[in-house]
């Protein structure tokens, strides 16, 4: 059963990442930035649910660890993907895409 909330928490903080992503005006891919608002909100209570779900499965104090580095290493990773997998915008900043 912790497997399956460790993965639910999981899946929740990358979501979360790919959210607050694309309410980024740092957002490589054209898809993700529409509807910034909805995505930032939606961000949030991702995060809020994960945190919790990480917290009932391993601890408030490891939980929110656990949360962060999840969260964390989602964001990293996605100005990456969108680098290898060639977005057209990837290697420009927001004033260079007009």
């Amino acid at each position: 059963m912790n497997t399956w909330l460790s993965i639910l928490a999981f899946t929740l903080a990358v979501s979360s990442a790919v959210a607050f992503y694309a309410a980024s005006p740092h957002c490589m891919w054209a898809v993700l930035r529409s509807r910034w608002r909805f995505a930032r909100s939606a961000g949030m209570l991702l995060a809020l649910l994960s945190l919790t779900v990480w917290v009932s499965v391993i601890g408030v104090v490891v939980g929110l660890c656990a949360m962060l580095l999840s969260w964390m290493s989602a964001l990293v990773a996605q100005p990456c993907l969108a680098l290898l997998t060639g977005t057209p915008d990837a290697g420009a900043t927001v004033p260079e895409r007009g």
